[in-house]
């Protein structure tokens, strides 16, 4: 995948996120907590990091806050 298509990819997912946060009155710290993990990994998996552990985290995130992957 090329990389303008892997960018905005990242962004669409950040995007996903940010709004169902918003819609729930979440923080991210809060999301943080609930999965177990820190804040700072936390945003590296928001803003479309692609080391396993941040698609692991993606998914917990998508589960919890019921995004279509």
């Amino acid at each position: 995948m090329p990389e303008a298509q892997l960018a905005s990819y990242a962004r669409k997912i950040e995007s996903e996120i940010k709004i169902a946060l918003i819609q729930r009155n979440m923080t991210q710290r809060e999301l943080a907590k609930l999965i177990g993990t820190g804040t700072q990994q936390l945003n590296r998996a928001i803003k479309g990091d692609m080391t396993p552990k941040s698609r692991e985290l993606r998914k917990k995130i998508e589960k919890i806050l019921f995004i279509e992957g």
